[in-house]
Parts: structure tokens; sequence; C-alpha cells
């Protein structure tokens, strides 16, 4: 029996130290794991203190790179290339996106006389298959250019056409044909530069002769006496057509961009257009700075620049002088900022004309400031056929100083080209317009506000207006206003106390159809 617990008690000991010796070797396994761990992150710490004392961010591959060879104390320590972000490419960095293409290169003669539209076909078709390049038409050479589109959509984006000499048009009626709607043409283009010091000249004067009061004359010309002896005046000394034929009576706009995206026109004169000299049809992103627009007060429907439908838009520090509009602004627009600029001659500036023949007309958010006007037949203008639909709103006209103007401030809901239009009871609706610091002199009458019978105008606001008359011959007429509710935020001068205070007791409810 005691043998026998000699032998069981000899028999556990060594279980027993068995299991104690398997714990011992688990744990020593542990605590080496463990101790090479803090051996790696003690290297680690080593390896950052090896390097600039203020970097405390780890390499973009977590640490993985290979350790760079010690770097003698006097050179500065290599710069870690995987921690710097590459640039992005600047345009016309690499030799084919800083491509030029001259005109001359294309076969134009620059002599005034050849005919260079081909070479300028040439140029473009050159220039289309390259992003960021640039069509070159140089100075000290004029190119007789005929009706020509440099058009997209599948031409490469941010061409830049480098205008410093001079493109003239054609006076042969027969390249013309029985009329174009536009001379110069950029359709569907994405990033398109006009710019440079060059003149595109019209020659207008061929057209305006043979048919100078064919077209639709100015409705507020009914509403005064020529001033300062322009009634009698003659159209310029005619360019005599080519072969001595008639012009035709479509007559075209100079230069006109379609369908475009980032549209940039600057430094550039455009003088003597047939017509419409700038033209923006369907455009989204239009800056226009710098640039001059020229010819003769009397030259007919001339205007400077024409937006329609067109959004973001911004035109400044522009000289604008013309026959029609400085500037028109059609339906479809919206966000359009108009600021620094000399307008005279001409009709002044004026949204629309809008809705006619029963067209649904929209119109918003529009800001011209800063404006001088001199010599001019309107001031800052609104106006608009009876019959359509639509809205205009949010409209703010702000620090205009007008000199010898004869109408300086407009809204004109009964608006006619022709001797007599027929009375409708639906109109495009007017809200939201503010004239502000409008100043200067006139000539025949401050204010006119003619708003519709069945929709007045409403949110009309005037604030710091002085208009002094100037000491003419004839009659001066005094503010006149109809159906127009608004408010008077200072005292005018002259008093416009015909603008009636609030809004209208019953106003026609517009359609869903007539909403913008």
């Amino acid at each position: 029996m005691e043998g026998l617990s000699f032998r069981s008690l000899t028999f556990m000991l060594l279980i027993a130290f068995l299991v104690w010796s398997s714990y011992i070797e688990t744990c020593n396994a542990r605590r080496g794991k463990h101790w090479r761990q803090s051996r790696s992150a003690s290297a680690s710490l080593y390896k950052k203190k090896g390097k600039s004392h203020g970097s405390s961010h780890h390499s973009r591959n977590g640490g993985s790179s290979k350790p760079k060879p010690p770097v003698a104390p006097s050179a500065p320590p290599p710069a870690p290339k995987e921690d710097i972000p590459s640039k992005p490419p600047k345009k016309g960095d690499d030799n084919e996106s800083a491509a030029t293409f001259d005109v001359l290169d294309f076969g134009a003669k620059g002599d005034g006389a050849t005919d260079d539209t081909k070479a300028f076909q040439a140029a473009w078709a050159a220039a289309c298959k390259v992003e960021s390049s640039t069509i070159i038409v140089p100075s000290q050479y004029e190119f007789l250019v005929g009706p020509i589109s440099f058009s997209g959509p599948y031409c490469k984006q941010n061409i830049v056409f480098q205008l410093d000499g001079t493109i003239i048009a054609p006076t042969n009626y027969k390249v013309w044909g029985s009329g174009v709607l536009q001379w110069l043409e950029f359709t569907k283009l994405v990033g398109i530069t006009v710019q440079g010091e060059g003149i595109i000249d019209g020659r207008g004067s061929v057209w305006w002769q043979d048919s100078p009061y064919e077209n639709p004359l100015d409705d507020e010309e009914k509403l005064f006496v020529p001033s300062n002896n322009t009634e009698n005046e003659n159209l310029p000394t005619p360019i005599s057509s080519s072969l001595g034929g008639k012009m035709p009576t479509i007559k075209p706009t100079a230069l006109r961009f379609y369908g475009s995206f980032n549209v940039t026109v600057t430094g550039i004169t455009i003088q003597n257009s047939p017509q419409c000299h700038l033209k923006f049809d369907n455009c989204v992103g239009v800056t226009v700075f710098s640039m001059n627009v020229s010819s003769p007060g009397n030259s007919p429907n001339t205007d400077g620049i024409h937006l329609q439908n067109s959004r973001d838009v911004l035109i400044r520090n522009n000289d604008l002088a013309c026959g029609d509009d400085c500037i028109s602004i059609q339906t479809g627009c919206s966000n359009v900022y108009v600021r620094d600029i000399n307008c005279g001659p001409g009709h002044g500036i004026s949204i629309g004309g809008l809705g006619k023949d029963g067209t649904k007309a929209c119109v918003s958010n529009i800001t011209v400031r800063d404006v001088i006007m001199h010599n001019t037949m309107n001031g800052v203008r609104i106006k608009t056929w009876q019959g359509g639909s639509g809205s205009v709103q949010g409209v703010l006209f702000s620090n205009i100083q007008v000199s010898e103007v004869q109408i300086p401030i407009i809204i004109d809901q009964f608006y006619c080209d022709k001797s007599k239009c027929k009375n409708q009871t639906a109109a495009v609706a007017l809200s939201g317009i503010t004239y502000e610091k409008i100043r200067g002199t006139y000539t025949v009458k401050p204010v006119y506000l003619a708003c519709s019978d069945s929709l007045p105008c409403t949110g009309v606001t005037l604030n710091s207006i002085k208009l002094e008359p100037m000491q003419e011959a004839y009659h001066l007429y005094d503010p006149f206003c109809w159906q127009t509710f608004g408010e008077l935020l200072s005292p005018t001068l002259p008093p416009v106390s015909c603008l009636q205070l609030g809004k209208p007791a019953s106003n026609h409810i517009q359609n869903d159809h007539d909403i913008c």
C-alpha cells in the first residue's frame, strides 16, 4: 500500500512537472514575440529621428520603402519624392497644345483684294484637331473673308483665335447670295476665345444705303422730336457695291457665337456691321471685356452686343457706339452682369423687345451698373409687345450717368415696330425692377413707365433719381406712368408722383403656360 502510494505520488509529480514545463515554454514564446515587436518599434522611432525633426508624417507606402543611404552632414537631405504631389499640366506645356496656325501659312494673301476665305477654313480645320491651339491672324494685313463658320462640335477645347490684323467683308453682292444671317460664326465650341488688337470691318454702308428705311424703326421715336439736329443727317458715304448689284435685304450679323460654352471676346474692334455687331445665342459662360464697337449713330439696326437664350454672362469695360441698342438682352437670358460701359451714340441698353407674335419670354437676374451714356435715344429700357407671355423679374439698373439722353428711364409694354399694332390683353409680366442712382441730363422726358392694363408692373423701385433737363428749344415732358406699382425709396428729381405705391388691388393671375 505504501509502495502504491509512493508510485502514485511519483507519477503525479512527473505529470505536474511536464505541465509546468509546457507552460513556461509557451510564456517564453509569447514574451519573445512581444519583445521583437518592441524592437521593431524602436527601430522605427530611430529612423524617424534620423529624418528632419520637423516631419511627423509617415511615408505613403506605410514605411515599406527601402532605407536611403546616409548623407554627409554638409549635404541637404534628399526630398522624399513620394511625398510631393505632381502639379497639373498647364496649357501649352507640351508641343501639341501650344500649336499655332498662321493663316498666311495656309495660303492667305492679306492684301485686301484676294479672297482668303479658303485659307481661313484650312487653318481652322488644322487648329480644330489640337487642344489649346491658336489661329494667328497677323497684324499689318487686311484679309478679305466671305461668310464662314468655324464650327464644332468635334473640335478640341480651348482654341484661341488671335486677331491682330483686319478682316473685311466682301461688298460683291454675289458672295452673299439671297442673304445670310451671319458673316463670321463660331458654333458648338467649348472654351473658344477671340482676342487681339485687330479689327472686324463689316463695311456695312453698302448695305445701309440700299435700304436704310426698310427696317423697323425703334418704337420710342414716336415719343419725341429728334434732338441735336440729327433728323436730316445722311448716312455715311457708302462703299459702292461691287459689280453694281444690290445687296440682299437680309443683313448679316458681323460676329456670332452659337451653342458654345465658356466664350471670351476681348481686345478687338468690330465696326460698320451690316446689322448687329456681336451676338451670343444659346451660349453658357460668356465674357466680353475691353472691346469696341464702332458704327454711326444713324446706321439702322446695328446693335452693339445682342444676347439671346444665354446665361452666366459678364460684359464689362467696353466702348459701344452704334445705331441701335448698345446692349440688347432678349428672351431666355439669365444671370447677366453688365458694368463699366461707355454707350453712345445708340439707343441705350435694353431688355427686349419681348413677346412678339404671342411668344413666351423669360428673363431674370439682370444687373446693369456703372454705365456712361452720351447722346443716346434711350437710357435703360424694358420693352415688350402686347400679346406675349412669360416674365421679366429681378432687374437692377444702378449708377447710370446720362448726358443729353432723350428718355433715360423707360418701361414700354406697348412696343410696336409698325405704324399700328393690335391691342391685346395678354402681356409679359414685369416685377422686381429697380432703378437707382440714375443721374444726368435729358432732352425730352425723364421717366416713361407704361405697363399693361391687364397685368400691371409690380415691385418697381426708384431710388436716388436726379434727372435735369437740357436747356433746348423744343418742349420737355413730365414723367409718365401707367399701371406701374412699387415704391420710392428717396425723393426724385423731378418728382415721379405718378408711381402708385404698393400693389394693385387686383392682378391678373398667369396661367401655368405663362409662368417661366
